[in-house]
């Protein structure tokens, strides 16, 4: 099992605050889910809250609702978010991104374990577990005075950083598991896992998510899995273990009109290991192009 795996796990057997630290993309929403869900808190709700994403003057009352008449449109009373997770979770995602206004709202609430919804003059106790979520160094963020210090110590209880797709040993188990969500009936290949083992994945789960379906509509259209990959990566470079940089599905900005000598073809492949794609790239070719030329000259040479 991996480091943060178990971090989860022991998490999860607790009611403290986590706050889960990673890549954009790289699940940290599906950690919290995990974490609701093997805890004491799983059968009371999970309520999520983008912070990136909150409107300007409606914040508050997302955060704390509101009484009926609070305000102009105000035609019904809102619980709010943090009254919605009363025993249970509440998600805070991007949480680096929250306007300090709030922010000073929410460690008030934090405090008090109460919430104040405009309009009302009475506090209403909440009981909840924190989970909150980042891709940004808060420690740098209040340096910069953007993130309040008094805020930060009171959600880094309890640090997990998830790491990127790339840094996954288990990168194998999470590729197969997102397929049989498109793809109940066959499995990837080695070659494929090792095809998508070999990309770097910057947008990391969700960026291999948005290949593995793509692929799954085109694969029956004959689509190949380094066709997707090299428009995915149309300009990728790796670092292997020794050090050595390797272009992978670099793509040419243009290609040829015309296909390249049969010979030429046949010395770049054998150059290649047979590999089609990295041939068809240093040809300046399309896959499918290369392809035909072989075909048509085993017919030939039959």
């Amino acid at each position: 099992m991996n480091r943060h795996e178990s971090l989860l796990r022991i998490a999860a057997g607790s009611d403290i605050s986590v706050l889960l630290l990673g890549e954009s993309g790289s699940g940290k929403e599906v950690a919290a889910r995990f974490i609701h869900a093997h805890g004491k808190r799983a059968g009371g709700p999970f309520i999520a809250l983008n912070c990136g994403a909150l409107a300007k003057g409606l914040t508050e009352s997302i955060l704390e609702g509101h009484r009926k008449g609070a305000f102009t449109g105000a035609t019904e009373e809102r619980l709010g978010v943090v009254r919605s997770a009363d025993r249970g979770t509440l998600f805070l995602d991007e949480i680096g991104e929250m306007p300090l206004e709030i922010q000073c709202k929410l460690l008030r609430i934090l405090q008090e374990r109460s919430v104040m919804p405009l309009g009302s003059s009475k506090a209403h106790p909440v009981d909840f577990r924190l989970v909150c979520a980042t891709n940004r160094d808060l420690r740098a963020e209040v340096r910069a005075g953007r993130f309040r210090e008094d805020l930060y110590f009171r959600l880094n209880v309890f640090p997990i950083k998830i790491p990127p797709l790339r840094e996954r040993e288990d990168f194998a188990i999470i590729t197969q598991n997102i397929w049989r969500e498109f793809v109940e009936a066959s499995p990837l290949s080695s070659q494929e896992i090792s095809l998508l083992s070999n990309m770097e994945w910057p947008g990391n789960v969700r960026q291999l998510k948005n290949v593995l379906q793509r692929y799954s509509l085109l694969k029956p259209y004959d689509i190949s899995l380094p066709k997707i990959l090299e428009e995915e990566f149309f300009d990728c470079i790796k670092t292997n273990s020794a050090g050595d940089t390797i272009a992978l599905y670099k793509a040419s900005p243009r290609r040829n009109s015309c296909s390249p000598d049969w010979n030429l073809i046949c010395l770049e492949l054998a150059h290649n290991k047979g590999n089609r794609s990295v041939t068809a790239q240093k040809l300046g070719i399309s896959r499918g192009c290369l392809n035909y030329q072989i075909r048509k000259h085993a017919q030939a040479s039959s």
